[in-house]
């Protein structure tokens, strides 16, 4: 990525790892949809409408938002912590 030599701006090193924190949003949303359609999938098959449907929801909406702030908080802090212990 070039960087423009604007006297009005400091200059500012490119984000590292942008194209992680580029995709959240996606990953958040593609889990929550990918666990409502199973559970829309099983209380269609197994007649328990819509207690699965809203299980795969709350499921989906859990286990995006551990795999977000696991990405976003979590592995930074380890590799913070890996970069200190190096000599």
């Amino acid at each position: 990525m070039a960087q423009t030599s604007d006297p009005r701006r400091p200059n500012r090193q490119p984000i590292p790892d942008a194209g992680q924190y580029a995709s959240v949003g996606l990953q958040f949303g593609l889990g929550i949809l990918v666990f409502t359609f199973a559970g829309r999938w099983l209380d269609g098959r197994l007649g328990t409408s819509p207690w699965l449907l809203l299980a795969g929801v709350m499921l989906g909406f859990g286990l995006s938002a551990a795999w977000i702030y696991r990405q976003l908080v979590i592995r930074p802090r380890e590799r913070a912590r890996r970069e200190e212990d190096r000599p």
